[in-house]
């Protein structure tokens, strides 16, 4: 037998038991080991299953990232009146379409979500200030806001006089209906005693538990009860859920390019629905595009690098290297990070923190009781322990425990803890039971969270 056709087909045979050689179909999608070879820039022996917090980006989107820098370098003039807007225009047009709004107009690009989401609050905080709305009147936000976003609305809205309701949410969550309960009532408190409810901001994933929230249902409701304007962060979404802004209805939607699609920080979109709103809306930093509309506002804030945000085509470019694009990479994602969390609550005697269909490209994991989780401190201390100690990424939350089960006689049936977990396309399986093992060596030896120092 020919050794070359035997390293490069397959060998059959005909009727008359010949030989036949067939030449091996090639796959036109990115290997494993292509795969690790993207990625091959993060630090060796870490299991990093927290893609959630910052993102990644593989080293063919950092290339493309450092030709659009050389060209500023290279010559800044040129890059600046031939290259930045035609670049950013392209961007914007791609997201427009992977979102699908109705006008590329509609979309503008930004550092992140936060920026984004100041955006939005400095124009209802100049909507209370000059007297469109009314001092005292309601805006509502989820218990599980996440942090920053809160201190936006205090820094912002709650300063100018509005009244901040709180939805709060149950964890662990088993139902898209025990929400939508909280919310509406969330919405009666905000109405109480004559006020408005003037603005909404709704998380589609909640960063910390992680949850996927009903975000299209959430807004039809405000609709339905005339919430004036309603603001969706996600700032998980794009990458990991499906997202359409038409089909959501909201009239603000933000979302980072860095966190699942692969995009360099820091870079994310937000989209402005046209309304009679819509002029009002300024970037923070004023520049002298002021008055030219947002998203030419924000394409120019001064002299930085927009590198990041100029590599969208590149990202989508990649993403079509997986079989199914962007939607195949989600399904892959989902479906591991499923098997994962599983296999995880199984080995620790504990469970998830909803159910599969609640959880995008992360999960919440309940972990030992017997860990002694007992504040947010602990969690910090015994995140960094894992860190230190294992190798070991991993962010972690802690639930308190309501009163029944603070009574309860056998306090090992209380979680309190929380891992969540992260799955991108360059998570091992091994990762995952690198964690597993090390919980269960810490069960093993009798540790506490009392036992570590403060950080």
């Amino acid at each position: 037998m020919d050794p070359q056709l035997k390293e490069n087909g397959d060998v059959s045979h005909d009727d008359d038991n010949n030989h036949v050689y067939k030449k091996l179909k090639l796959s036109p999608y990115i290997s494993d080991s292509e795969i690790l070879e993207e990625f091959s820039h993060h630090e060796p022996g870490v299991a990093r299953i927290n893609n959630g917090s910052f993102g990644s980006c593989p080293a063919s989107i950092i290339a493309a990232q450092k030709q659009w820098q050389f060209r500023f370098l290279q010559q800044p003039d040129d890059f600046y009146f031939n290259q930045l807007k035609k670049g950013i225009l392209e961007s914007r047009t791609l997201i427009k379409d992977l979102i699908n709004a109705d006008d590329v107009e509609e979309v503008s690009i930004v550092d992140n979500a936060t920026t984004a989401v100041a955006i939005v609050l400095q124009q209802i905080c100049w909507a209370f200030i000059e007297g469109r709305f009314q001092r005292g009147d309601a805006v509502v936000m989820l218990h599980y806001a996440y942090g920053a976003v809160k201190k936006s609305i205090q820094a912002y809205v709650s300063r100018a006089g509005a009244c901040v309701i709180e939805v709060q949410l149950p964890f662990p969550v088993r139902s898209n209906e025990e929400i939508i309960v909280e919310f509406r009532k969330a919405l009666e408190k905000g109405k109480s005693n004559g006020r408005k409810v003037r603005f909404a901001v709704i998380d589609h994933i909640t960063s910390m538990p992680s949850v996927v929230i009903p975000v299209k249902e959430l807004v039809k409701i405000c609709r339905d009860e005339g919430v004036d304007q309603v603001l969706v962060d996600a700032a998980h979404s794009i990458g990991s859920v499906e997202v359409d802004v038409k089909d959501i209805g909201a009239d603000f939607y933000t979302s980072n390019l860095h966190k699942w699609l692969f995009c360099p920080p820091s870079v994310a979109f937000l989209y402005c629905r046209k309304s009679s709103t819509f002029s009002d809306l300024h970037h923070p930093v004023v520049s002298h595009e002021y008055g030219n509309g947002l998203a030419v506002e924000s394409a120019w804030i001064g002299t930085r690098d927009y590198s990041s945000q100029l590599v969208v085509p590149s990202v989508l470019d990649f993403f079509n290297r997986f079989e199914g694009g962007i939607e195949g990479v989600r399904k892959r994602n989902h479906d591991a990070v499923i098997k994962m969390g599983e296999m995880l609550a199984k080995a620790w005697g504990t469970h998830l923190g909803s159910p599969a269909d609640m959880c995008p490209s992360m999960v919440m994991v309940g972990l030992p009781a017997i860990l002694g989780i007992s504040g947010e401190e602990d969690t910090l201390k015994l995140r960094a322990h894992l860190r230190n100690n294992f190798g070991i990424e991993v962010p972690i939350y802690y639930r308190t425990p309501k009163e029944d089960e603070t009574k309860s006689r056998d306090k090992n049936d209380c979680i309190t803890g929380y891992a969540r977990i992260s799955h991108q396309i360059y998570n091992r399986e091994d990762e995952y039971y690198k964690f597993r093992d090390a919980i269960n060596q810490l069960v093993r030896n009798g540790f506490t969270c009392k036992i570590l120092l403060p950080n």
